[in-house]
């Protein structure tokens, strides 16, 4: 059986100066240990306010956050040993080079002498950073920069690591790499929440997700699991000639068909019975004066899981 590392329970978060306003709204969820839990919803959904509150750095107008068993109010030192924490916007001491920057943070650690360097050597290893060891941050790219804050992220060895719009503003070369360290952060043993607005960053990676709108969790839970459960209904994209919206709406009068959208000549929509019924399905369109060119079963993606499930709204 699993076990959760993280557990957020009935968290609520209102900030109170001006108009009340309630960023986070009772979001119940778990993290397993060593999973990676891609954390998902638009800009101004309450994200970033819900990582603060587990990183400690805000406290829950109610509910319990626990981290590897710790209260992240009775215990936030507890807490930040095994936290790492990398926000969406860092900070950066132009001047200094690569290292210099991560001795500095691995003192804050009070990691020094010949340990610090030997902790520096491991992070730089682990982040491919060994060859700019000497350059000053002022000259990297976004996507290098990227990596010298995870590197100071993983200095103390978290056990959980936060990371919050890490892919925002890289190349799409960076973008993978950062996947691909992600992976094999995952390897090491450590358990990451990433959180993203674009899906693409996280439907190959996650193992666990959780999707939050206008500050609630709308689902959470194994990836798996929660689009074996959407899968049952099975996903059509047919291609017409012809009118394609007088085609999607007689599409929508079908028995067990819902969803139903046109983009151009393409319609896509669920269709609830059983497999055994698409001929039949086929039929019916036809006789129905539908003219189909292209018909195919599609699996349901983390994407069309959003798109589903969310209206676009924010907080």
């Amino acid at each position: 059986m699993a076990e959760a590392i993280v557990q957020v329970q009935n968290v609520t978060k209102v900030y109170k100066s001006g108009v009340p306003f309630r960023a986070v709204d009772r979001v119940t969820f778990d993290v397993n240990k060593g999973a990676i839990f891609g954390f998902i919803g638009p800009n101004g959904a309450g994200k970033t306010t819900l990582i603060r509150m587990m990183a400690t750095m805000v406290d829950p107008d109610d509910g319990e956050i626990t981290i590897g068993g710790f209260n992240t109010i009775d215990h936030p030192r507890q807490v930040r040993e095994l936290l790492g924490y990398m926000p969406d916007h860092v900070g950066m001491y132009d001047g200094v080079q690569v290292r210099e920057y991560l001795e500095f943070f691995a003192s804050a650690y009070r990691i020094v002498g010949p340990a610090a360097k030997r902790v520096v050597d491991d992070v730089m290893e682990i982040t491919d950073l060994h060859e700019i060891t000497k350059k000053p941050i002022t000259g990297l790219s976004k996507g290098m920069r990227q990596r010298v804050v995870l590197a100071k992220t993983l200095l103390h060895d978290p056990q959980v690591l936060i990371l919050d719009e890490p892919a925002a503003g890289l190349d799409p070369r960076a973008r993978v790499e950062l996947r691909l360290l992600i992976k094999e952060l995952q390897k090491m043993g450590k358990t990451t929440i990433v959180s993203s607005h674009i899906l693409t960053e996280l439907s190959d990676i996650c193992d666990e997700v959780g999707i939050i709108e206008q500050g609630q969790m709308v689902i959470s839970g194994n990836v798996e699991g929660i689009l074996g459960e959407r899968n049952k209904e099975h996903r059509i994209s047919m291609r017409v000639i012809g009118n394609a919206d007088l085609a999607t709406n007689i599409v929508r009068d079908i028995p067990y068909v819902s969803e139903a959208q046109s983009e151009g000549q393409r319609i896509v929509f669920g269709f609830a019975a059983s497999e055994d019924a698409i001929p039949d399905l086929i039929k019916t369109l036809v006789e129905r004066g539908v003219r189909i060119v292209e018909f195919k079963l599609e699996s349901r993606n983390l994407e069309d899981l959003f798109m589903s499930l969310t209206r676009g709204a924010v907080a």
